[in-house]
């Protein structure tokens, strides 16, 4: 199978920073990024996925440490691309880079309306086994913004509700895998969105982690086929992906976590059907 089959967006870490605090992990964690160790573990991740997989760059901003975060650049539907609309205004000076990359290679752009705050991949996920979009709302997305991407993508959209302010984004807690297995964080959610997830996904194919990997971000991971990607994980966490017939690469991410990120944060796919 040839590498290209799968695409990502990435963006190297020139600037980043721990400039302000919009999230939990950023608590005492103000200019105490090592940018040397943070661009030799954005290379190791950028080159782990280059063995399986196609990366493509947007060039860093002066002024958005956090662009490195690709994943919430927008949303990508084929050649569609929705604007994210940042919840907070250090990070609104990355929507017209992002959007400009899109229109700049033949995409179909469009903005969020302005008062309906949308992350992009960050809080709304394709599921892999079914024509679903998962959509987390609670801390930055908002639930209105499920009618504008049902509207725009033709697309069946099921929201969650996210409650644990250190799960910010969807992506944080939860993450579909290939064959139609659903990678999550259980209370990160409400008691309803724990119930939509027990209903739409069935018993095999979920997997419920425990906190000493939530808290690692295992489920801010990039799955290429039968590989995971993520910062670090458990034992047990190995050995419960390897009953399904996946394999996980581990690569540290520690400085990319003090902002609240990780291996999936840092990364956009492009080829969403």
């Amino acid at each position: 199978m040839p590498a290209s089959k799968h695409v990502f967006l990435m963006c190297p870490p020139e600037y980043f920073t721990v400039a302000y605090i919009i999230n939990p992990w950023m608590h005492g964690n103000l200019r105490k990024i090592d940018n040397a160790v943070a661009k030799q573990q954005w290379r190791a991740l950028y080159d782990t996925l280059t063995d399986h997989a196609t990366v493509r760059l947007v060039l860093p901003q002066p002024g958005s440490p956090d662009m490195v975060f690709t994943a919430n650049a927008g949303l990508v539907k084929g050649k569609h691309f929705i604007v994210s609309r940042f919840r907070y205004p250090e990070r609104q000076y990355e929507e017209p880079y992002f959007a400009d990359w899109f229109m700049d290679r033949g995409y179909d752009v469009s903005l969020m309306p302005r008062d309906v705050p949308f992350e992009g991949a960050g809080d709304a996920l394709f599921d892999r086994g079914s024509p679903v979009l998962w959509m987390a709302h609670g801390h930055r997305s908002i639930s209105a913004a499920r009618e504008v991407l049902h509207d725009r993508l033709d697309v069946d959209v099921v929201t969650l509700k996210l409650v644990d302010q250190r799960f910010y984004h969807l992506d944080t807690c939860f993450c579909p895998l290939e064959g139609g297995y659903t990678l999550y964080y259980p209370t990160a959610f409400d008691d309803e969105s724990r119930a939509v997830i027990e209903a739409r996904v069935p018993a095999a194919k979920r997997i419920a982690i425990q906190e000493e990997d939530a808290l690692a971000f295992a489920c801010n991971a990039v799955n290429i086929d039968d590989t995971v990607v993520v910062n670090k994980a458990s034992a047990a966490f190995v050995k419960a992906l390897g009953a399904k017939g996946l394999q996980v690469l581990q690569t540290p991410l520690s400085e990319f976590m003090k902002a609240g990120g990780s291996a999936k944060c840092l990364t956009l796919r492009l080829n969403e059907p």
